[in-house]
């Protein structure tokens, strides 16, 4: 079956996720989440595309930006292709990091991207991992009132005033643009408890580290972690191993 084409929008400005494969972590300490933004920076720079928001979250992040010179799937791609290339030789890994086909959506009006920026700041609130917007390092949320490194927060202060935005943010989410179920209503275990589970009983750092591991050796680690209570989801994202094999443990 061919894929649908991507939806175009006379604006230019796309909201654009890219997700792990199988839910795996993408960023998996803060060398990774710096080494990611200064790819940002030089593709922006090569690419010549605006950009309004991003956030780094453990195995997704999100980006709003505004195509100009070179098509949104050039610039995908390149920005993909490179970080892929890094992660991998940092943790000594082959293969896709990112599933196959990111996914987007067009925003046809600045209302609406200011509704989809705020979406993408509020993100780790929504999941659980801080109570406030301000207090996610990983966002583009302070670059508007700190020194803006890559951010374009002109166009947005040209929308809003500063202190609109700060209300805007501190509002309750009110859409989900692009969102993705990923159990976290329904977890038992957050995932940094899932990360020190793993840690204490596999020894194991990073996702490179389980998959290194010998088939015999995963599977007995796999299974305590059932038991400690982790989901199949989440023991699949934060190890690397395929839900399949971690559900037939």
């Amino acid at each position: 079956m061919p894929r649908q084409a991507r939806e175009k929008c006379e604006s230019n400005i796309y909201h654009v996720m890219l997700r792990g494969v199988n839910r795996q972590q993408i960023f998996e300490d803060e060398e990774d989440c710096a080494r990611f933004l200064e790819i940002l920076a030089e593709c922006k720079q090569i690419s010549g595309f605006a950009l309004y928001a991003y956030c780094l979250m453990g195995n997704h992040v999100h980006v709003l930006l505004k195509v100009q010179n070179e098509p949104l799937e050039q610039i995908v791609k390149r920005i993909s292709t490179r970080y892929v290339y890094w992660f991998n030789t940092k943790y000594e890994r082959s293969g896709h990091l990112f599933q196959d086909r990111f996914r987007s959506e067009p925003v046809k009006d600045e209302r609406y991207s200011l509704t989809v920026l705020c979406y993408i700041h509020q993100n780790p609130v929504k999941a659980g991992i801080c109570e406030r917007v301000e207090q996610y390092k990983h966002s583009s949320f302070a670059e508007y009132f700190a020194g803006s490194k890559v951010i374009d927060k002109d166009f947005v202060f040209d929308l809003i005033t500063p202190n609109d935005f700060l209300q805007l943010h501190a509002q309750p989410a009110k859409a989900d643009c692009l969102d993705i179920t990923d159990e976290i209503a329904q977890r038992r275990v957050t995932d940094e408890q899932a990360r020190r589970i793993i840690e204490k009983h596999s020894g194991c750092h990073t996702v490179s580290d389980f998959e290194r591991l010998d088939v015999a050796t995963r599977n007995k680690y796999l299974k305590i972690l059932k038991q400690e209570g982790l989901s199949i989801r989440q023991i699949s994202r934060l190890t690397g191993v395929s839900f399949g094999i971690v559900r037939n443990v």
